[in-house]
C-alpha cells in the first residue's frame, strides 16, 4: 500500500522522461545531414521507425491536448518575423541574417509553398546541364546539397558541394527581403505564387506534418491573413522582393504560374540569368527532368522535411496545379485576396500589378477591376 503513491508519481514521470528522450533522439537524428545525408534505403527505414513511435505517441498527446493547436505555438522571432522552431532556432536565424554571400551563391527565395523545391531542381539541373543525379550514386538528396540558409535541417553552407563548371552552390531561403543578406556578387531567384494557391498548399503541408494536430481551418486562415505568418505575410514578402528587384539587377522574379505554362521558357530565362549557356538538347533534357511527373516519380529525392512523429506519410509533391486557388471555398479565397489587396495598396506594387505580371485575372466582382 505504501508503494502506491510512489508508483502514481513514478509512472507519469517515467512516461514524461521517455517522451522527452524520444523527441531529443528525433532532433539529433534529423538535424544537419543526419537524415538527408543517408542513403535512400536508410531514410526509408528511419521513416518506418519514426512512424512506429508516432503510433504510440499520438494517443498520449490526444489525452494531453488541453487546447486547440495553433500555427505559432512554437516559433522563433526576429524583427517581428516568425519562423517555425522545428526547423530554425535563434542561432541558425541569426547566422542566416548575418551571412555574407559571395559569387558562388545562388539563392532560391520564396514564401513557403510557392515552388521552392521545383526551382532548386531547375537550378541544379541547369548547373549540371541536365545530367544531375540525386540518387545514392550521384549527389544524393536535394536537401543534402542545397543548404536551407536559416535552418538547422540540411548541410551547413561550408558542407555544400560547388556545382557545375562555374562552381556554384544553391541556397534555399524563405527570408523576407529586409532580412535576407544582400550582395552584388550573388544571384537571387525569387518565385511567387497566387496567394490562395499558396494557402491551399500550406494547409496541405500542415495536415501532412501534424496530422490530427493540425490547427483548424479558421485558425490557419487567420494566420495566413496576418503578419504572424511564418516568414512574414504573403503580400509583404512579395512586395519586399519586388522592391529589391527594382534596385538590384541580380534579383530575378519568377511566377509559379509561368513555370507551369512555359517551363522550357523559364529554364532558358534562368540559365541566361545564371550565365550558363545551354544547347537546345540540354534545355530539353533539363526541362524533362524538372517536369512534375518526372519529379513525382523520384519524390524521395525531393522531400523538404525529415519525418516527424505526427507526420501522416502523405506525398510531398501533391499536384502543383496552376489553378490550385480555384479549389478553395469562395469565402476563403475572397478573404485572402481582399487581405492582399489592402496590404499592397499602400506600396509601389499593388495586388493587381502582381496578378497582371503572373498572367492571372482579378477575382470577379472585386472592387478596383
Amino acid at each position: 500500500m505504501t508503494l502506491t503513491p510512489v508508483l502514481l508519481l513514478a509512472i507519469p514521470g517515467f512516461v514524461f522522461l521517455t517522451v522527452i528522450c524520444l523527441f531529443a533522439w528525433q532532433y539529433h537524428q534529423t538535424r544537419g545531414l543526419a537524415y538527408f545525408g543517408r542513403p535512400q534505403s536508410e531514410r526509408f527505414l528511419f521513416k518506418k521507425r519514426v512512424a512506429r513511435i508516432g503510433r504510440w505517441l499520438r494517443p498520449l498527446f490526444r489525452l494531453l491536448a488541453f487546447r486547440e493547436p495553433g500555427p505559432n505555438q512554437f516559433t522563433v522571432r526576429r524583427d517581428g518575423i516568425h519562423v517555425p522552431a522545428n526547423v530554425c532556432n535563434k542561432r541558425s536565424l541569426s547566422d542566416a541574417v548575418n551571412y555574407q554571400p559571395d559569387r558562388a551563391d545562388i539563392f532560391v527565395v520564396t514564401q513557403m509553398k510557392c515552388g521552392t523545391t521545383w526551382m532548386q531542381q531547375i537550378v541544379y539541373e541547369i548547373l549540371m546541364r541536365g545530367k544531375g543525379d540525386l540518387g545514392d550514386g550521384g549527389n544524393g538528396h536535394l536537401m543534402a546539397i542545397s543548404p536551407w540558409l536559416e535552418s538547422f535541417v540540411g548541410p551547413e553552407i561550408n558542407e555544400a558541394p560547388l556545382l557545375g563548371e562555374a562552381q556554384h552552390r544553391i541556397l534555399k531561403t524563405h527570408l523576407p527581403a529586409q532580412l535576407c543578406p544582400a550582395s552584388a556578387d550573388a544571384k537571387f531567384l525569387c518565385v511567387t505564387r497566387h496567394p490562395a494557391s499558396c494557402f491551399a498548399s500550406c494547409r496541405d503541408f500542415f495536415r501532412s506534418a501534424a496530422g490530427e494536430f493540425t490547427p483548424p481551418d479558421r485558425a490557419l486562415l487567420d494566420w495566413f491573413c496576418s503578419d504572424e505568418m511564418w516568414w512574414g505575410s504573403w503580400p509583404s514578402h512579395v512586395a519586399g522582393w519586388y522592391e529589391r528587384s527594382r534596385s538590384s539587377s541580380n534579383v530575378l522574379l519568377i511566377h509559379f504560374e509561368e513555370m507551369k505554362r512555359n517551363l522550357s521558357g523559364v529554364v532558358r530565362s534562368v540559365a541566361a540569368f545564371l550565365g550558363v549557356e545551354c544547347s537546345e538538347e540540354e534545355i530539353a533534357l533539363i526541362t524533362s527532368k524538372c517536369e512534375f511527373e518526372s519529379m513525382k516519380k523520384n519524390e524521395e529525392r525531393f522531400e523538404m522535411m525529415p519525418p516527424g512523429f505526427f507526420s501522416t506519410g502523405e506525398a510531398f509533391l501533391k499536384s502543383g496545379a496552376i489553378d490550385r486557388h480555384s479549389s478553395l471555398d469562395p469565402a476563403e479565397r475572397k478573404r485572402i485576396e481582399e487581405f492582399c489587396q489592402a496590404a499592397m495598396s499602400r506600396g509601389n506594387f499593388s495586388y493587381d500589378d502582381y496578378l497582371a505580371g503572373a498572367g492571372l485575372k482579378p477575382q470577379s466582382g472585386r472592387k478596383g477591376q
